[in-house]
């Protein structure tokens, strides 16, 4: 019944903003709220041909919303899935007796199966390109030697090293996964290349295993297992075994992590790694939603060390972060600090600076874009040169900015724009579809505003003079966009009750009587309305609740 009910209903058909209930709506609300709308749209109340049919078509809609919301299991699927939960395939077998809990585990189960259908049609591609530059003439220049040297007045900029890795993921069955990889290096002219194939199995829900086989030119073939196990449910273990074959014989290794969750936020990593290079680490990472801090201590041979660093996440539309790390040993000592941000909907760009002793002052950026990853290591100087730094520091700022407002806003204002007018087109008809159920709607409230305007104005209560829902233009830069506003005047006196009007925290698109008149872009809800013979306006966002009369609403009378 479920499925035959959201065949009927338009594909965006919010039924708890349709019946301005909260999402938390108990029985006794959606009850109330429905029989109201009953009480408007009942097509016994209207004797002419036309409102009757109107009538007809919004009361059967308004019905459908009720008997999903009112049914516990039904509703818990609208939940979860939406109306496509309510069509999907192996509806049939799920029993109405089941609570609310075991519907989401029926929905989950049948989704599993679909994707398990779907796997041989996806991959999930991984690259990364990285280009080493050496710009250290630059600033460390061998004026002396070779000032007659022809061409000697331009810095000589070289790339240096360069690497491409690039691994897919095919999905073999639900629990099998194979996963093929390669890389290139060259290095000052020499290089090499490798390519590996894991097989990976997830043999339960605590864990999973992998056997990995790979060759390369360099290298001779390599063997490896590596076992993930969950202990507890905040603790696991990862262990690498491996084989190396070379030219000097077997090299074995071994490196093992063990991990727990300290708290919500906190995990603490032990890893032992036996082999060419072996080394005993613990580190303590911390993850919140405005920052990332790590501290680690590594013992080993032939790098011992100590790091720290701290990563702050802003909360802005960019997910701008700035980060900052002190990493001192036998190497040396290195402090780096930098910045990212994203530059669009799938691509991250950011900067690193890296200052070293002894290894100098080097500039990094890294583009993501999706799972790839473009990587520039730029080598300034071996020296600490003041002012290999501040270029280092301010230069990418200063390009950045301007490629923003000159490159970046424009094209992503463009590219926006774009996908709104596609968006516009795809959806037109359900909008005009959506527009006449609106102004039918609207024609049908027509007595019982007039009845409530009649009682409102008896008690001196509310009364709504002018209301519309839309795109509001306030900016003078802004002027020459097109006003796309509806009025919405008699759709929301007809909410009134008790010289209040309520508004839950949905889109108004799906009131009655509303539709949306600017697909894609920001809307908001402006009310002129009137309370104990004195004027209040207000205007509030599309998805946010909405409560009147309030004092703070009220209009001066003095401006």
């Amino acid at each position: 019944m479920a499925a035959a009910l959201a065949e009927e209903a338009p594909d965006n058909e919010d039924y708890y903003a349709l019946l301005n209930v909260r999402r938390e709506a108990s029985q006794e609300e959606l009850k109330a709220a429905y029989r109201r709308l009953c009480m408007l749209y009942h097509p016994d109340k209207h004797r002419d041909p036309e409102l009757k049919t109107q009538a007809e078509r919004l009361f059967n809609l308004v019905h459908q919303a009720y008997e999903v919301l009112s049914d516990p299991q039904t509703r818990a699927i609208y939940d979860i899935y939406g109306r496509r939960g309510l069509e999907m395939e192996g509806w049939e077998v799920v029993e109405r007796k089941r609570t609310p809990a075991e519907i989401r585990e029926e929905f989950e189960r049948l989704q599993r199966e679909r994707e398990e259908r779907r796997l041989q049609q996806r991959t999930n591609p991984k690259g990364t390109i990285s280009v080493g530059i050496d710009a250290t003439d630059l600033f460390d220049r061998y004026d002396e030697e070779y000032e007659d040297v022809q061409g000697s007045s331009f810095p000589q900029i070289e790339i240096n090293k360069m690497h491409i890795s690039q691994s897919i993921e095919a999905p073999l069955t639900a629990t099998d996964t194979a996963i093929l990889s390669g890389n290139l290096s060259t290095q000052n002219g020499n290089g090499g290349g490798s390519i590996n194939l894991a097989l990976r199995r997830v043999t339960s829900a605590k864990g999973w295993g992998e056997l990995e086989f790979g060759a390369g030119d360099l290298q001779g073939p390599l063997f490896g297992l590596k076992i993930f196990r969950n202990l507890t449910p905040r603790c696991f273990i990862t262990t690498n075994c491996a084989l190396q074959f070379s030219s000097r014989g077997i090299r074995p290794g071994l490196t093992t992590v063990l991990a727990r969750n300290l708290d919500k936020n906190t995990m603490g990593y032990l890893q032992w790694r036996w082999g060419i290079q072996s080394a005993m680490n613990t580190s303590i990472v911390r993850d919140t939603k405005t920052s990332h801090f790590t501290v680690a201590l590594q013992l080993g041979i032939p790098h011992s060390f100590m790091m720290v660093s701290y990563q702050h996440k802003f909360q802005d539309e960019d997910q701008t972060r700035v980060k900052g790390s002190l990493k001192a040993g036998f190497f040396g000592t290195i402090v780096e600090y930098g910045a990212e941000r994203k530059i669009s909907r799938h691509s991250i760009l950011g900067a690193t600076v890296s200052v070293g002793v002894p290894q100098g002052v080097s500039l990094k950026i890294k583009l993501n874009r999706a799972s790839q990853t473009y990587f520039f290591p730029v080598h300034l100087t071996d020296q600490l040169l003041p002012s290999a730094v501040f270029y280092a520091t301010v230069g990418p700022l200063v390009i950045y900015f301007a490629m923003h407002r000159l490159i970046i806003k424009p094209y992503l204002r463009a590219q926006k724009e774009r996908e709104l007018e596609k968006q516009r087109e795809s959806t037109a008809s359900d909008i005009l579809q959506k527009k006449q159920e609106a102004e039918a709607a609207v024609r049908l409230m027509q007595e019982s505003v007039r009845r409530i305007i009649e009682a409102e104005e008896a008690r001196m209560g509310l009364i709504v003079v002018n209301a519309w829902y839309g795109k509001f233009v306030n900016d003078n830069s802004r002027k020459n966009e097109k006003v796309k506003v509806i009025d919405v005047t008699v759709p929301l006196q007809c909410l009134v009750k008790d010289s209040k009007l309520i508004l839950t925290e949905a889109s108004k698109a799906g009131l009655p009587g509303f539709y949306d008149p600017c697909v894609g872009e920001e809307k908001s809800l402006k009310v002129l309305y009137q309370f104990r013979g004195v004027l209040h306006q207000v205007m509030s966002a599309d998805n946010e609740a909405l409560r009147i009369p309030k004092q703070s609403h009220r209009i001066d009378a003095d401006g």
